[in-house]
């Protein structure tokens, strides 16, 4: 790769960093690019989620106020959506890459209606809420997540039913925390088994490292739908690039 392909992963992490720490779906901007640059699908995928850990780790510390009297269920939540995370990756790591090529496309394009209807999704299950059913539902969005994880956040959001008390800024701080364990779970499982281009990831760690503080931040201020509308276009142009990658 040339410095120019590293400089366009470096902001392509930062993007995406922003994205997930903000409200989700930073995948749609970086795997897209790696796959762009030459990178074969599924190691792009292994790389994508080894080097946006740090984004989402320093995307929940911008949260770190609302994560107050949170220990207890961040360390279930987070136990839960690793082991997901981990079952995900060895879905693509086990299945054949053919698999998971034809299958994303399609995956991001659900990503993107799901990021749409979020605010009404969001709504209802909070009114149906069940602490019960949140540790098996993590536990689903783990899986989801470690197999490739566009939209993975929302769908959190909407498993945690906004944590019953209607504040989305607890929500997305709670969110932050176990993507980020579902990630690393899915990196390492990634890295094991050779699923990752090293060089790439640590650029795409640094960009989104960045990245995530400054989502975390910016994302108590910029208004919602148009923090959506962005996602959802990025994300239309990302699923362009995976049917013609696949």
């Amino acid at each position: 790769m040339t410095p120019g392909s590293y400089l366009l992963i470096l902001l392509a992490g930062a993007g995406a960093g922003v994205l997930n720490a903000a409200v989700s779906s930073g995948t749609l901007l970086s795997y897209p690019i790696l796959v762009g640059l030459g990178i074969p699908p599924v190691i792009a995928n292994g790389t994508n989620s080894l080097g946006l850990v740090p984004g989402s780790i320093s995307g929940a510390l911008a949260y770190r106020k609302q994560l107050v009297g949170r220990r207890r269920e961040l360390i279930i939540w987070g136990i839960a959506t690793s082991c997901g995370g981990v079952v995900g990756a060895l879905l693509v790591v086990l299945l054949p890459a053919k698999v998971f090529t034809e299958l994303v496309p399609w995956l991001i394009l659900g990503a993107c209606v799901v990021i749409v209807v979020q605010p009404l999704l969001t709504k209802a299950l909070a009114k149906r809420r069940s602490d019960a059913a949140i540790t098996p539902a993590v536990f689903g969005v783990g899986i989801y997540g470690g197999y490739f994880g566009a939209g993975q956040g929302v769908a959190y959001l909407a498993a945690l039913g906004s944590l019953g008390d209607g504040d989305m800024h607890r929500a997305n701080a709670v969110k932050n925390v176990i993507a980020s364990a579902a990630n690393t779970a899915a990196g390492v499982t990634f890295a094991l088994a050779g699923f990752v281009e090293l060089k790439p990831a640590v650029v795409l760690a640094v960009g989104s490292l960045a990245g995530g503080a400054v989502g975390g931040n910016a994302a108590k201020r910029l208004p919602p739908v148009l923090l959506r509308v962005v996602i959802v276009v990025i994300g239309l142009g990302a699923a362009t690039v995976s049917f013609l990658a696949a």
